[in-house]
């Protein structure tokens, strides 16, 4: 339960445009009801309601003359009329009694006072609306006058800072509010994700993109706000795929330009090296020849890494053969295998047919198997087993080298990384072109510990399915 409470409150807690912009029309309807309730309030204390009405004044006037000689008939009147008034004011609601006051003045002698608490009001002129301070309050008062028996009837209303109060702790101004908040919520919610589907689809499209696309996005709109930003990510991918290709092609040129010079430079130290009888010197040209030959390796393997990346991601792939592939190249390594002192061993369950580029997973596999055979001490078995998982092909080459760390395990498929623990030499590519065709194919590449304690390298690519029209192709 904590951890549902967690995650509602991390979800709710994270920036959201949707429910930014929720607020933020919330925030614009308690604005406008706001302002409505300010203007309402503003122009009921420039003119009361209240006050408007000469037929008030005169009734209360034409009682306290007709029943002047009659005091006791008199207030009761007044009173019945005033109840009546406040009546009529409070729509039924006794607790509005206080935002009225009438005063009734007959010969210089206050006759009547709807409230007690209330000072007397006195307007400095005759029938027009003015503010007038009595007892520390503000209220906006009309007297009008009558020569008969110099009788004078007071009208008032509180100020607008009264008014407001009362408006506030009667509920008429949140209980609007409360009621309508919620029916505004879905229209709103509802109009700001159908106006959001354009950009809902330009994040479809993006997310959709796989690493190496860098085409502009298909899908333009034709809303000014949403356009600009468009054409800047189509921008931004122009210059980002104009500098990739710039890249690659440099590299590619340059590890190209550099196999002549190396080739004329291993003949050149071989020839030396024949022809010098000095122990001494044979020595240091052996070591140039070593040194050459890891020059060449990251040569070829730049080039290998640079044919992997460029490969179109739009290109039809062909239905190949794993274990066959697997076979074939086995069969090329063995020389080198050989040469080490190390034994290969090919284990295939089943024909598993995948669909892919072949020189990439040439490259692939080249790698994988290279990279054990140069890791495994003399004697030792470098295993590979080829089957199927369930809808996936399943590549794994195991050695019985050193391994690598768990902590470096996901470094390693990173371009020149290499385990600073390492004796053995080597340029930080092999890995690093085996993660770039596995990705490009669907797949998934993982390093773990293998039975014997050397690493397990373990590839998984998508089976090919069998209504695919593609010929199966095998081999070189």
């Amino acid at each position: 339960m904590m951890r549902q409470l967690a995650r509602g409150w991390k979800n709710w807690n994270q920036p959201s445009l949707m429910r930014r912009l929720l607020v933020a029309q919330m925030a614009v309807v308690a604005l406008l009801w706001t302002s409505a309730v300010g203007l309402l309030l503003y122009d009921s204390y420039k003119d009361p309601g209240l006050l408007r009405f000469t037929s008030i004044f005169k009734a209360a006037i034409s009682i306290a003359q007709k029943l002047e000689d009659q005091p006791e008939r008199q207030r009761e009147a007044l009173e019945a009329f005033d109840a009546a008034l406040i009546e009529a004011l409070s729509d039924g609601d006794e607790t509005n009694e206080a935002l009225a006051v009438m005063q009734v003045w007959q010969r210089g002698k206050l006759i009547y006072n709807s409230r007690a608490g209330v000072p007397v009001l006195l307007n400095s002129v005759p029938d027009r609306n003015e503010t007038v301070v009595a007892g520390g309050r503000e209220w906006r008062a009309r007297t009008m006058a009558s020569p008969i028996a110099d009788t004078r009837v007071v009208l008032a209303e509180p100020s607008v800072w009264r008014l407001a109060v009362t408006v506030l702790s009667r509920g008429y101004y949140l209980l609007p509010l409360v009621i309508s908040l919620p029916f505004l919520v879905f229209p709103a919610w509802l109009s700001v994700r159908l106006a959001l589907r354009p950009w809902r689809q330009v994040s479809r499209e993006t997310a959709e993109r796989g690493p190496d696309d860098l085409t502009p996005l298909s899908y333009t709109p034709p809303h000014k706000e949403l356009k600009p930003m468009v054409q800047s990510i189509n921008s931004l991918l122009l210059r980002v795929r104009d500098s990739t290709t710039r890249e690659r092609s440099l590299i590619a040129d340059a590890a190209h330009e550099l196999r002549t010079p190396l080739a004329a430079m291993r003949v050149n130290v071989e020839a030396l090296k024949e022809q010098s009888s000095d122990e001494g010197q044979r020595e240091l040209m052996a070591n140039l020849l070593r040194s050459n030959d890891r020059a060449a390796r990251l040569v070829g393997q730049l080039l290998q890494l640079m044919r992997s990346d460029a490969v179109a991601t739009n290109a039809l792939p062909v239905m190949l053969s794993l274990d066959g592939l697997v076979q074939d190249r086995l069969a090329m390594i063995e020389g080198l295998a050989r040469a080490r002192g190390v034994e290969l061993e090919l284990v295939c369950d089943d024909a598993v047919p995948v669909l892919g580029e072949r020189e990439s997973l040439v490259s692939m596999i080249d790698n994988l198997i290279d990279n054990a055979i140069k890791y495994s001490p003399c004697g030792a078995t470098v295993t590979v087993h080829v089957a199927r998982e369930g809808a996936r092909a399943l590549l794994t080459v195991a050695d019985t080298g050193p391994g690598i760390p768990p902590a470096l395990r996901e470094r390693v498929f990173d371009r020149f990384f290499r385990n600073p623990d390492q004796t053995q030499s080597g340029s930080g590519l092999g890995l690093a072109i085996v993660k770039s065709v596995v990705d490009r194919h669907g797949g998934d590449a993982v390093l773990g510990e293998a039975a014997g304690g050397g690493l397990l390298a373990t590839v998984r690519l998508p089976l090919a399915q069998a209504d695919v029209p593609q010929p199966l192709l095998v081999g070189a």
